[in-house]
């Protein structure tokens, strides 16, 4: 259905969101998969899967009006080899999206809010950020998915190995919005700390997290 969401940010980077309601034939036409990658993805069990990867072409196809060569660091963090812009990249089931910036590393995750995110709270969230979940079951999921996401956008913007996200990764208390702003610390091992700033939107019971600075 091509773009079904697009988001001019007010630095230089941009956000799109496919949502993909195509068959596989049709996703690999709209695409223009370059072959090797075209048979890495055929290995791929999964139909859902390998609609998100073909979408993911699509949805860069679109934005940039040419075909792009992705590929992948060592730490899975892509990048286009034809072009210098930063790229961060999240799909579900339904959805696919992209941010790009053409000055600074970036990141964003989707998530679909019908997932239960109970095992976020032992995994990935610190006493602080537990103390501060609601008591109500629908009110918790919710947070724990703002922050499972927002962690996930700062471990991709930071492109580092091995973090810990419970220790290294402190998002501020927030109130549960359709949209809003965090603030959020990455703490190094060395004990530097970073700031950053995050927005999400909800929509289509999907929640999007991004961070640019």
């Amino acid at each position: 259905m091509a773009i079904y969401l697009q988001k001019e940010l007010e630095n230089t980077a941009k956000i799109a969101v496919w949502k993909i309601t195509e068959t596989e034939e049709e996703l690999i036409e709209l695409s223009s998969t370059p072959s090797d990658e075209m048979e890495e993805i055929s290995f791929i069990k999964s139909e859902s899967l390998r609609k998100q990867r073909l979408a993911v072409r699509a949805l860069l196809n679109e934005l940039f009006g040419e075909k792009v060569y992705l590929a992948h660091h060592d730490n899975g963090k892509p990048y286009i080899e034809n072009d210098s812009i930063n790229i961060s990249i999240s799909h579900t089931e339904k959805y696919v999206a992209v941010i790009l910036d053409q000055n600074d590393e970036v990141g964003i995750d989707i998530e679909s809010l019908d997932r239960d995110f109970s095992a976020v709270e032992k995994r990935a969230l610190s006493e602080d950020e537990i103390d501060d979940l609601d008591d109500d079951k629908m009110e918790k999921n919710f947070q724990l998915a703002i922050y499972w996401c927002a962690k996930e956008a700062i471990f991709k913007k930071i492109s580092k190995y091995n973090v810990d996200f419970a220790e290294q990764i402190e998002i501020e208390k927030f109130r549960n919005n359709e949209e809003g702003e965090l603030e959020a610390t990455f703490i190094h091992k060395d004990g530097y700390e970073e700031e950053y700033k995050l927005e999400y939107i909800t929509f289509d019971r999907h929640l999007l997290v991004w961070v640019t600075e």
